[in-house]
């Protein structure tokens, strides 16, 4: 992305004069609610903006977006849910996980909605009735990040193939602990490893964190799917090199950042998605006739040269089936 680009995107995210903008012209006004920070989320709100656009809308001229971060605290959710409802926006799109999305859902609003989760599966969540018709006010795009964490424990054996004691970095505070939790163990079993979860729930947990990872001489380490890991990427790859263990994400995001892999969806593609169904909520279209968009392209990305300083070398099959190399 051009640093001129980057520079307007971001100022869009921070700021928030686009009401009165909005008030001026008479145009539509969309809130949008994330557990991450603006800066790091510049590249999924350029995809976001790029959905709206998609769907007839131009940030800051067809329609303002309202922005409200939670910066990983997910406690303050609550609070800028509602704040988001009281300034009577036409939309509100619930970013950054199943935190966000159960935080529009808890809020009764009768404002239409639209969630970007990368959690359990929406219907199981209580988010929606069923995934061909929502019901209510609440619609959006379903990641599936959740449902191959198997897949990362297995991808992550071929990696280490004597791998045994398999870490497991996870978040206390998100509300997929205990599904992943399962995935985990599910996997593992099948598989012959053993995993041990070891979480973090805020920056000041990351020390101790990896201190445990360390005592417990595991083989390899996986980044848990969650939104606050995401907001804190290159601090986590940071870390994990300064380990010296190899560690598998869920985001293509970790591996520019300077991670090993990773495999999971396209989290931009995400965005544009729910900035499409935001576009058409604003046209008319109701969140109960739009049905839940479901991720069916996921990525294997590999960084070359983090393997090279981990001293790795990956196979020639792995290699062949990765959807980028970056080198």
């Amino acid at each position: 992305m051009r640093r001129r680009a980057f520079i307007a995107i971001l100022g869009a995210a921070t700021a928030r004069p686009l009401t009165a903008l909005a008030q001026q012209r008479a145009i539509p006004v969309v809130g949008f609610v994330s557990s991450r920070s603006p800066g790091e989320s510049a590249n999924v709100v350029a995809a976001f903006h790029q959905g709206l656009s998609e769907a007839g809308y131009r940030a800051g001229t067809d329609v303002a977006v309202e922005y409200r971060w939670a910066e990983g605290r997910y406690d303050r959710l609550p609070d800028l849910v509602t704040d988001l409802d009281r300034s009577r926006v036409a939309v509100i799109v619930a970013a950054g996980g199943l935190v966000t999305a159960l935080a529009v859902k808890a809020a009764k609003t009768l404002t239409p909605a639209v969630f970007i989760s990368a959690g359990i599966d929406p219907v199981k969540a209580g988010l929606v009735a069923s995934l061909a018709h929502p019901g209510a006010n609440l619609t959006g795009v379903s990641m599936l990040s959740i449902a191959v964490e198997a897949k990362r424990l297995q991808l992550v054996h071929e990696l280490v193939p004597k791998a045994v004691q398999i870490a497991v970095l996870a978040n206390p505070n998100t509300a997929d602990l205990e599904a992943q939790t399962r995935e985990f163990d599910a996997a593992a079993k099948t598989m012959g490893l053993r995993t041990g979860i070891v979480t973090a729930g805020a920056e000041r947990d990351f020390e101790t964190a990896f201190a445990a990872i360390a005592n417990m001489h595991a083989d390899a380490l996986i980044i848990a799917a969650d939104p606050f890991f995401t907001s804190q990427r290159e601090r986590l790859a940071t870390l994990v090199r300064n380990a010296g263990v190899t560690a598998m994400y869920e985001l293509r995001e970790y591996v520019e950042a300077g991670g090993l892999i990773s495999y999971g969806p396209s989290l931009a593609e995400g965005y544009r998605q729910a900035g499409r169904y935001a576009g058409q909520i604003l046209k008319g279209a109701k969140p109960a006739d739009l049905p839940v968009v479901q991720a069916t392209k996921f990525e294997l990305v590999i960084n070359l040269k983090t393997a090279k300083a981990l001293g790795l070398e990956i196979s020639p099959n792995l290699l062949a089936r990765a959807d980028e190399v970056i080198e």
